[in-house]
């Protein structure tokens, strides 16, 4: 027999717990006896509600950057050396050429939609003289004309710079001036026209290292800097000829579509299988057929030509 308890062996185990506890005088909440505490034991810190329990809180996020709004001076683009160079006229009527571009962006503008590079195209061809300046202009125009959107023509052709004199405006310092000086802000050097949805970057100061500094980590930085947080920015460049200057090749690895325009009927075929195989791991490559005529019925692509041949 266990002589260390005192529970007689009768009753449910409540039963017998209630001869020793008195569980009603709990559950009316009598105080506990106090407790006798060592004299030197520290006092419990004070906890208040607040710090007593803290909910998670989700971090929270950065803001996202956001390219700078472009605020220099407006210059006015002139329009009689549009009318003069055959290109599309903002204000003017519904032509040939200007349907023949709307056909084009369409087509470009649905494939940006679904590439990550970002909203750049840039405009080349093999050699000078096959439309390439020509093409650039005319497509900035026609995109410039699609509702909220901002077009960035970029005249890059540091050799041969000519983008802002066809339009009429005076070039400053441009692409390469913010790449070799780091001091130089890009966003300053851009132009604003009176066609409030198109602005021109001009070539600036050339280098003896152009196609190194395009090569550079400061090229994507400076292109970010220009669209980063802003989808509605469309960036064109006008490079040189591809088989003229190292430069165009590089561009290309900056770009989403390398629009290579050909010149029918001068174009060597093969002059394209070269600057299609320089332009090879980079942009996706869309070909632009330049300077075409046709006889009979259909559309007529490149019949906007009729009255002169395009000067590149």
């Amino acid at each position: 027999m266990n002589q260390h308890t005192p529970i007689k062996g009768r009753g449910s185990l409540i039963e017998r717990a209630t001869e020793i506890y008195d569980f009603n005088a709990a559950l009316r909440g009598r105080a506990a006896p106090a407790v006798d505490l060592p004299a030197d034991l520290p006092p419990a810190p004070a906890m208040s509600v607040d710090t007593a329990y803290q909910a998670p809180v989700a971090p929270v996020a950065p803001p996202a950057c956001r390219a700078p709004a472009w605020t220099g001076p407006v210059q006015p683009i002139d329009r009689i050396a549009l009318a003069e160079g055959g290109f599309i006229r903002p204000d003017g009527p519904v032509t040939a050429i200007s349907e023949e571009f709307r056909l084009l962006k369409r087509d470009l503008l649905a494939q940006l939609r679904d590439d990550a590079r970002g909203n750049r195209i840039l405009v080349c061809s093999a050699h000078s003289g096959e439309g390439k300046s020509f093409c650039a202009i005319n497509l900035a125009l026609s995109l410039a004309a699609e509702k909220d959107r901002e077009i960035l023509l970029v005249d890059a052709d540091f050799g041969k710079p000519g983008i802002p004199a066809r339009l009429g405006l005076e070039a400053g310092p441009g692409l390469m001036d913010a790449l070799t000086d780091p001091m130089i802000a890009i966003e300053d050097c851009v132009i604003r026209t009176d066609i409030a949805s198109l602005s021109v970057l001009p070539a600036g100061q050339r280098s003896n290292n152009d196609t190194e500094y395009l090569a550079s980590a400061r090229t994507e930085i400076l292109l970010k800097r220009l669209t980063e947080g802003r989808p509605e920015r469309i960036i064109i460049f006008d490079s040189p000829p591809l088989l003229a200057a190292s430069p165009a090749a590089v561009l290309a690895s900056h770009a989403a579509i390398a629009l290579l325009v050909v010149r029918a009927d001068t174009t060597p075929e093969s002059a394209l299988r070269d600057a299609v195989g320089m332009l090879k791991g980079g942009a996706k490559v869309q070909l632009l057929l330049n300077a075409v005529r046709f006889q009979g019925s259909g559309r007529h692509f490149g019949s906007y030509y009729s009255k002169g041949d395009a000067q590149s």
